[in-house]
């Protein structure tokens, strides 16, 4: 801010503000950036005339919904929501796996910490004997924990 001195000595008087905004720095930038600017969108354009094919790609599926097991303790096994178990698993991943291969879906697991390892034990092995291999463990994103 700026002070205009006042008094009759010029010196020894009362201070007096100036609330008034120098704008000259304000408009010098924009000047030179503006200047820039010219000079740089006619570099930014190509000259160079080429006549290209048209790109037509084909539409791409969506993607496909991944598919979720959970198990809760006590070996209560699900498929999404639906309820199924070992025996039936093969069969139920089949039908919730429409249109693709199911033998190259990945399967997400998601097991309660309380479950014994003897059920997902078995899980994993129905899980294999039907031939679904590509298997994805789910865990609980834990990042606020101090390590």
């Amino acid at each position: 801010m700026a002070a205009k001195l006042s008094g009759p000595s010029g010196g020894s008087g009362g201070v007096e503000q100036n609330a008034e905004i120098n704008v000259t720095p304000f408009v010098d930038v924009m000047l030179v950036l503006l200047i820039i600017f010219m000079v740089a969108a006619p570099l930014a354009t190509v000259s160079i005339e080429v006549d290209l094919p048209p790109a037509v790609a084909p539409p791409q599926e969506a993607p496909p919904k991944p598919v979720y097991l959970s198990i809760q303790p006590g070996g209560a096994l699900y498929i999404g929501d639906k309820p199924t178990d070992l025996g039936r698993l093969g069969e139920d991943l089949r039908i919730n796996i429409p249109r693709r291969d199911p033998t190259n879906e990945r399967i997400f697991i998601r097991a309660d910490s309380e479950v014994v390892y003897r059920e997902f034990s078995e899980l994993m092995n129905t899980l294999q004997d039907n031939g679904f291999y590509s298997v994805a463990l789910v865990g609980e994103d834990n990042t606020t924990a101090s390590s």
